[in-house]
């Protein structure tokens, strides 16, 4: 967890300065769901791999972040929305270096180390994939385990049919909550955040929603999405004052904490 928070601190402090580091991080942490940073999950450690591997290519140390990428897929399939995020970045990058030069040659030699990082990124979910293979003798193994825990992709037809079967106010408080995600999604965006950021953020958001999983895990899945919070950080550096953005910020930690122990002693996610 301070891993993941020292990096989500150094992305953002990076882009917009150390006070929206400190800010950006803080929000992370006080994240409806964080109270899953104590439990056997996964989504800390991997967002502390996303996190700096994200850093490494903003600082264009591609070879870092291949190599994070790496062990990011070793701990979550949405390694994926990482693998994305530099294969993305490192295409756009290619295609206008090779307009501003024509020569194949000369933009090869100059990008060598992203193409490295970008061909080192998969290989890590690329290994479990086949190591699950070969634990269990069939080459789709992996997809089969993941279907037996129901966790296979139906493009929202389970988010769709979980909202239907709620009563009328829950289902449009969620639809409420839906909006407001698509919203920080659009705030991000006219944020001009770096492409690499944009990509990861919303494939994160995008594979947590079109699972057909446990809905109640949903919030937990987006947890590494921390991109999605450097709006609102913006926003609360632009108040100009410490004093009232540590209120709001320790008004959401209570918000949190309280929403965790509901969650935790009650009868699951609301």
């Amino acid at each position: 967890g301070l891993l993941a928070a020292w990096g989500i601190f150094a992305v953002g402090a990076e882009l917009y300065g150390r006070r929206t580091g400190v800010v950006l991080a803080a929000l992370w942490g006080v994240y409806p769901t964080a109270f899953v940073q104590s439990m056997a999950y996964t989504e800390t450690l991997f967002t502390a791999l996303a996190a700096w591997a994200l850093y490494a290519v903003l600082k264009g140390r591609w070879l870092v972040a291949g190599a994070l990428c790496v062990l990011a897929g070793l701990t979550r399939p949405s390694a994926a929305a990482l693998i994305a995020a530099l294969a993305i970045t490192a295409g756009v990058t290619f295609v206008r270096e090779f307009r501003a030069d024509s020569r194949l040659g000369p933009v090869l030699r100059r990008n060598a180390r992203m193409i490295a990082g970008v061909a080192l990124a998969p290989l890590g979910w690329l290994a479990y994939v086949v190591f699950v293979a070969v634990r269990e003798g069939s080459p789709f193994a992996y997809f089969d385990v993941q279907a037996q825990w129901g966790n296979s992709i139906d493009g929202g037809r389970a988010l769709a049919a979980f909202i239907a079967g709620l009563p009328l106010p829950a289902a449009l408080g969620l639809c409420a909550a839906l909006g407001l995600l698509g919203w920080l999604v659009v705030l991000c965006v006219r944020q001009r955040q770096p492409l690499p950021l944009l990509v990861y953020g919303i494939t994160i958001v995008v594979i947590s929603l079109i699972g057909a999983g446990y809905f109640g895990s949903r919030p937990r899945l987006m947890m590494p999405a921390f991109p999605l919070l450097l709006p609102p950080a913006a926003a609360l550096v632009r108040l100009r004052s410490t004093g009232r953005t540590a209120a709001v910020i320790a008004a959401l930690a209570c918000a949190s904490a309280a929403y965790g122990a509901w969650t935790l002693l009650g009868a699951g996610p609301p």
